[in-house]
């Protein structure tokens, strides 16, 4: 069995920085996300890989398309078959559209996708796509371990569910009043430093994806909630709980301490992760140069008074209870 490591997390909780920093282990590879997509990539000629260079004239990539022919799939990073909500039922895809729920809701799914053929017989394809995939990125890397960032719960329970894959999780969470000012801002607050290398690397303000408060504090609550339901149905030795907080302020603690859960030796990580050739596609800060890893609590000072108490009406409970204050 091919071994996954799957970062559980709300987005922008600094799932690609913990991907890459992960990545600088000689024996961990990533790639970021897997759940690899047009909606993901947008327009993939202008999409750049971590390494710079335009996706689509990228050697890693292109080396991958030729890893996943010799395993019998033909390999298209804007539409992979690798995403579990992508399935060629309408039917289908509205079941799969919402996150995960409690055992009652989620064995109400189940049995309703049960029902679908289309269902039946591609979610056995889904499951092998993802496994070529992983097995071609370990090959291609010289790892044994890779990790997808995806984050999205139900990802998670269905890759969990394949059988040849051994998965093991990192729960990845963050301050919800910073994740929330991402949404409602995600050019400034979650995207590369420079303008130009936004959106993918393409550029532009990101405009169309902002959110008001009251939408940001909910989405973020409803990914923790569904984070929760996941986490219950596994053993604890399955999953490891980080701080984004304190993978800033003390990286080498937590790295050594995954490291650990992980089975690796510590020692044998690139201390600066940006010198490790990684072909990263997700946040837009695998795109920025800076080494150094700085904790970002911009909403302190950013958000105003009134998206505070909003936040906090809407989600300071949960908040709470996972110790921010």
């Amino acid at each position: 069995m091919v071994k996954l490591i799957y970062i559980l997390a709300a987005s922008h909780s600094g799932s690609t920085l913990l991907s890459m920093l992960l990545g600088s282990h000689r024996q961990i590879a990533t790639v970021g996300e897997l759940k690899l997509s047009s909606k993901a990539i947008g327009d993939v000629t202008r999409y750049r890989c971590s390494c710079g260079r335009f996706i689509l004239q990228c050697d890693f990539w292109q080396n991958i398309t030729a890893g996943m022919a010799e395993r019998g799939y033909k390999f298209d990073i804007t539409n992979a078959g690798t995403d579990y909500r992508a399935v060629e039922s309408c039917s289908a895809r509205r079941l799969l559209s919402s996150m995960v729920r409690g055992n009652f809701l989620e064995n109400c799914r189940d049995t309703a996708l049960s029902l679908s053929s289309v269902w039946r017989k591609q979610l056995p394809q889904i499951h092998k796509r993802n496994a070529a995939l992983v097995s071609t990125i370990a090959e291609l890397s010289k790892a044994q371990i890779v990790v997808d960032s995806s984050k999205i719960g139900l990802r998670l329970k269905y890759l969990l569910k394949n059988p040849e894959l051994d998965v093991k999780v990192i729960r990845l969470i963050r301050d919800g009043r910073a994740v929330a000012l991402t949404y409602m801002d995600p050019a400034d607050f979650a995207d590369a430093k420079d303008p130009s290398l936004r959106a993918g690397g393409t550029g532009g303000d990101r405009r169309n994806e902002r959110m008001p408060m009251e939408q940001a504090a909910y989405q973020w609550q409803r990914c923790m909630e569904e984070a929760q339901h996941v986490l219950k149905r596994l053993d604890k030795t399955q999953w490891f709980e980080v701080r984004y907080e304190d993978l800033c302020r003390d990286t080498e603690t937590v790295l050594e301490q995954l490291f650990n859960f992980l089975g690796l030796e510590a020692g044998k990580r690139a201390k600066d992760f940006r010198s490790v050739e990684q072909h990263v596609i997700g946040n837009g800060m695998r795109l920025d140069s800076t080494v150094q890893v700085v904790l970002d609590e911009r909403w302190r000072t950013v958000l105003k008074q009134d998206d505070i108490k909003t936040f906090d009406f809407i989600a300071g409970a949960m908040n709470r209870r996972y110790g921010y204050e």
